[in-house]
C-alpha cells in the first residue's frame, strides 16, 4: 500500500482548542462570519486542519493534504478583503482527479502516483478565483471505476457514521470530509452515482448537474459521455453556492455545453406549490430496503405539505438504463485505460482490472444497443417530465454496508440501481438527507428533473429540508 502523502507540513499550535466548529457551521453561515470579520480565513482553516489531524488518521479522507498552502492562501486573503470574493475563505476539498497545478494528483491510481500538474483544471481556477482554498485531495475509488471507497493503493475511506462500513464512492473522500467538517465543501464527479452515492450513505448532500453543465477540462476521465463534475455539501443552500461558481460554459471541454446558467441561490425559497411530482413505483422500486423505502414515503408525505401534488408512476424502465449505463462506463474506461491495462494489468486493484476487462472484452454490437437505450431513455425522461415537475425516489436501496466481506463488484450494481439511469440520460439528480435507518446510517432522498433544471431540484431539496429535521447531523466519529 502506498502510504498517504502530505505535501505539506502543518505546524500544531500550543492550543488544541478550536476558535470556530466546522463540524457545525455552513457555508453560508461562515461567509456570514467572515465578511463582518467575526472570524477570518486563517481561524477558519486553522479549525477544519486541526479536525483533519484527529479524524482523518481514522477515515482516510484524504490522498495527499495542502495544509501549508491552505495557510497561505488564507492569509493571503485576511490582507486582501472578502469584497468580490462569492466563496471568500471558504475549506474545499476537492476530489483526487480534479487536476491542481503543483500538487500530486493520483486519480486513486499507482499510475499516477507521481504526477503534478503544470495547471489547475477549469473548476479549480473557479474556485481560487471565487476566492475558495483547496485544503486537500480527497481519497477516491482507484479511477473512479467504483462506489465503495475500498482503495488498496492509498487506503480505504471509511463511513464516519460507522468506520466498519464503506463511505460510498467513487468521492469517498469528498463526501467524508464535509460530513466530517474536516472542509465545508467538496467536488466530486459523478458517472454512475459517484457524487450521489457517498451523499446518501454519509448524510451529506450531493448535486450531479445536467451533462455538460460544468467544465470537465483538467479532471482525469472516466467516461466522457457519462461523466459529471459537481459539489457536496452540509444542505442544499451550500451546494447551490459552490454550482453558481463551477457552472459555465468552457469552449475548449467538448461536452460543455453553451445554456444559460441560473442564480440559483435566489431561487431556494420559491413555493413548490402545485407542482406535480412523480414517486418511482414498481418492481424495480421495491427491491429496496424496507427502512429506505419508508423514509421515501415519508418524504412524499413532506411534500404534500409543501403543497405539491404526489402521485405514483411505474418506473421499471430504470432497469434498463442502469445497465445501459453500466455497459458504457467499463467499456469507455477500458478505451481510456487500454495501454495501462495491456502494460501493467497487475497494477491496477483486482476489481478494477475485472472491470476493465469486461468492459475490453464488451461487443460493438451491445456497445451499440446500449447508446440506443440511452437515446430512448432521454426520450422517455422527456415524457415524463412534461407531465411532471419532479421525479422522487431513493439515492440508494441501502444503507452502507460494511467494508468486510463487501464484493465492489456486486456493491457497484446493487448501488447504482438508482443513480446510473440519471448519468445515462445526463439530468440534474441532487441526494439529500432523509432519516436514519435502525442502525444509525443516513438515508438519501434522491430528486431528479429535466435537463438544465438545477434549479428546480435545488429548490425542491431546500424545501424539503426546511420542513424536516435532518439537517445538520453530526456523524458518530466527528462527535
Amino acid at each position: 500500500m502506498l502510504t498517504e502523502t502530505r505535501l505539506y507540513n502543518y505546524p500544531i499550535g500550543a492550543s488544541t482548542m478550536e476558535p470556530v466548529d466546522p463540524q457545525t457551521l455552513s457555508i453560508s453561515a461562515a461567509l456570514e462570519r467572515l465578511r463582518s470579520k467575526e472570524i477570518s480565513p486563517a481561524v477558519l482553516i486553522d479549525a477544519c486542519l486541526r479536525r483533519t489531524d484527529r479524524l482523518n488518521p481514522e477515515l482516510n479522507a484524504f490522498i495527499t493534504r495542502m495544509d501549508d498552502f491552505a495557510s497561505q492562501e488564507a492569509t493571503r486573503l485576511s490582507q486582501q478583503g472578502a469584497t468580490g470574493f462569492p466563496l471568500y475563505g471558504i475549506p474545499i476539498a476537492v476530489k483526487d482527479l480534479y487536476e491542481t497545478k503543483g500538487v500530486l494528483t493520483t486519480a486513486g491510481t499507482p499510475f499516477f502516483r507521481d504526477f503534478i500538474p503544470d495547471e489547475d483544471c477549469v473548476a479549480i481556477q473557479k474556485l481560487k478565483e471565487a476566492g475558495a482554498i483547496i485544503t486537500g485531495k480527497a481519497n477516491t475509488h482507484e479511477i473512479a471505476l467504483g462506489v465503495t471507497g475500498v482503495n488498496p493503493h492509498f487506503g480505504t475511506c471509511r463511513n464516519p457514521w460507522n468506520p466498519q462500513r464503506i463511505s460510498g464512492g467513487s468521492s469517498s473522500g469528498s463526501a467524508v470530509a464535509v460530513a466530517t467538517g474536516m472542509s465545508l465543501g467538496a467536488l466530486g464527479t459523478d458517472t454512475g452515482g459517484s457524487i450521489r452515492i457517498p451523499a446518501s450513505l454519509c448524510g451529506v448532500v450531493g448535486l450531479k448537474p445536467t451533462y455538460g453543465r460544468v467544465s470537465l477540462r483538467g479532471i482525469f476521465p472516466l467516461s466522457g459521455n457519462l461523466d459529471h463534475a459537481g459539489p457536496l455539501a452540509k444542505s442544499v443552500r451550500d451546494a447551490a453556492l459552490l454550482l453558481q461558481v463551477i457552472a459555465g460554459y468552457d469552449p475548449l471541454d467538448p461536452a460543455s455545453a453553451d445554456v444559460p446558467t441560473e442564480e440559483y441561490p435566489l431561487r431556494l425559497d420559491e413555493s413548490l406549490k402545485g407542482w406535480k411530482i412523480a414517486l418511482a413505483a414498481g418492481d424495480y422500486i421495491e427491491e429496496t430496503d424496507a427502512e429506505v423505502m419508508s423514509a421515501i414515503n415519508q418524504a412524499a408525505k413532506a411534500f404534500e405539505s409543501l403543497g405539491a401534488h404526489v402521485m405514483k408512476v411505474e418506473m421499471n424502465y430504470l432497469r434498463e438504463l442502469a445497465l445501459a449505463n453500466g455497459q458504457m462506463v467499463q467499456a469507455d474506461a477500458a478505451t481510456y485505460h487500454r495501454e495501462r491495462l495491456a502494460q501493467h494489468p497487475d497494477w491496477f486493484g483486482a476489481d478494477i482490472r475485472e472491470r476493465l476487462e469486461n468492459g475490453r472484452s464488451l461487443a460493438s454490437a451491445d456497445y451499440s444497443l446500449a447508446r440506443r437505450t440511452q437515446a430512448e431513455g432521454r426520450r422517455w425522461m422527456e415524457a415524463l417530465f412534461h407531465e411532471h415537475d419532479l421525479l422522487m425516489l431513493p439515492a440508494t436501496p441501502i444503507t452502507a454496508p460494511l467494508i468486510e466481506g463487501t464484493s465492489a463488484i456486486e456493491q457497484a450494481r446493487r448501488l447504482t440501481r438508482f443513480t446510473a439511469p440519471f448519468n445515462l440520460t445526463g439530468l440534474p439528480a441532487l441526494s439529500l438527507p432523509c432519516g436514519f435507518d435502525s442502525a444509525g446510517l443516513p438515508i438519501g432522498l434522491q430528486l431528479v428533473s429535466k435537463a438544465w433544471a438545477e434549479a428546480r431540484v435545488l429548490r425542491a431539496g431546500h424545501a424539503y429540508e426546511k420542513v424536516t429535521d435532518w439537517q445538520p447531523q453530526i456523524p458518530t466519529v466527528a462527535k
